[in-house]
């Protein structure tokens, strides 16, 4: 029988305010795709209502129950990562998309969402069990493959993102700080060794990072111009269709990395002060569902999607503002990308699904 408190919990601002957030990325997709011939806008709404199809199936089944299924769905997102790497029929020269059909996805996206749940499963046991070593050695060992097939793509700006969430469920799972250290301390001591590992494009984009002026027609040239692009946009912005820097092409990847070079050009700092504070919402709310889920498994999985959510959000700003090095991460709910915008709604239904279920 169906059981009428699922609808009465069911948080319908969340759902509002995220409709709302996606539909202001494709407006600016539309913006910053109007001189390529291409609607990519289009291939958005596409996206985003598969997306919606995603949450509806995500919302449907009891959080828990896609628990039970964890280790299965993390398994089947490793062969997919391990296919691409065997040269599978990829969309582009780039070893990270998969072509299915007519569709393209990218299994390292997938990847963030799996690693969360099944890191929330693994938690799920009582809050009155104390941790143990046990208890980071084993998700650590679940983040080494993910991490490891990914940076072998390369994609490491997705691979780092694997790092914030998984040390935020550790955190959030009650784990001793002293346990934590074990492996934080090593590579923290291991990261200046690092260095020589990178390739020679992700040591040009630090270095670029510090100083762009160095190489300002070739690794600093996409800093800088998007810096233009962000301060050009003054208060109020040029208006809708009217940013020189993306009317111009100077801006590169205009409409996946660097999209929110073009919403603060053309709609100012109001327009993205008003679109983080909106994202801002998501985030916070995303965090209240957490402390307030019925379970342990609720609790970790909801803040494990925050974790993501925050993580892109802060270090796409901070890219295209020069605060931070440029790392490929796309702006969840604006940057266009079919796999980015579908896994990011299914991390929104999970949140709607555990506070649903908070009193059943």
């Amino acid at each position: 029988m169906f059981d009428r408190r699922l609808i009465l919990h069911f948080d319908w601002l969340l759902l509002l305010i995220t409709m709302l957030v996606c539909f202001e990325g494709v407006i600016v997709i539309y913006s910053a795709t109007y001189n390529m011939g291409d609607q990519f806008y289009i291939k958005q709404i596409y996206w985003v209502l598969m997306g919606l199809g995603a949450m509806l199936v995500v919302i449907s089944i009891d959080y828990r129950a896609w628990g039970r299924s964890a280790y299965a769905l993390y398994a089947i997102n490793i062969i997919l990562l391990i296919v691409v790497l065997m040269g599978g029929p990829t969309s582009q020269k780039v070893g990270r998309w998969l072509k299915f059909g007519g569709f393209s996805v990218q299994p390292s996206e997938f990847m963030k969402i799996t690693f969360i749940l099944t890191l929330a499963t693994y938690f799920k046991r009582s809050k009155d069990r104390s941790s143990s070593i046990r208890d980071v050695f084993i998700p650590l060992f679940l983040l080494l493959i993910p991490l490891a097939l990914i940076v072998k793509q390369p994609d490491l700006g997705t691979a780092i993102t694997l790092i914030p969430i998984f040390l935020s469920i550790l955190f959030i799972a009650g784990i001793e700080f002293r346990y934590i250290s074990y492996i934080v301390l090593p590579s923290i001591l291991f990261a200046p060794f690092a260095w020589g590992l990178l390739k020679e494009y992700q040591r040009d984009r630090i270095l670029v990072f510090l100083n762009p002026n160095a190489d300002p027609l070739g690794a600093g040239y996409h800093l800088i111009q998007s810096k233009i692009a962000v301060g050009s946009g003054s208060l109020w912005g040029k208006g809708f269709l009217m940013g020189t820097q993306n009317r111009l092409n100077f801006l590169p990847a205009q409409y996946t990395d660097f999209i929110f070079s073009v919403l603060s050009e053309e709609w100012g700092f109001i327009g993205a002060l008003l679109t983080l504070g909106l994202i801002l919402f998501i985030i916070l709310r995303g965090t209240d569902i957490a402390f307030h889920s019925k379970d342990r498994m609720g609790m970790v999985l909801a803040m494990g999607i925050v974790a993501s959510l925050t993580f892109h959000v802060f270090i796409n700003v901070g890219m295209v503002t020069g605060l931070m090095p440029i790392t490929g991460l796309p702006l969840p709910f604006l940057s266009y990308g079919g796999s980015s915008i579908i896994t990011t709604l299914i991390g929104i239904g999970f949140l709607l699904n555990i506070r649903m279920r908070r009193f059943s």
